[in-house]
């Protein structure tokens, strides 16, 4: 179950990368559902992901979320 949960975290974070208050938003939600390995998981997606949108990587940085 809980693999489904992280699924949809990333979902929902792909679908509202287009702003970066709701995606900051959702994140701060996700942060407070997933578990903590599935919280570092999610960094190492974030990283990949956030590479080539600058503003999306200021949320992360806002959040104090490390991403390697």
């Amino acid at each position: 179950m809980s693999r489904l949960i992280y699924d949809y975290t990333k979902s929902v974070l792909e679908s509202v990368s287009f702003n970066a208050q709701l995606f900051k938003k959702e994140l701060r939600k996700a942060l407070k559902a997933l578990l903590p390995f599935e919280i570092e998981m999610l960094k190492n997606w974030l990283s990949y992901f956030t590479s080539n949108k600058p503003d999306l990587k200021n949320c992360l940085i806002e959040l104090n979320i490390v991403a390697f």
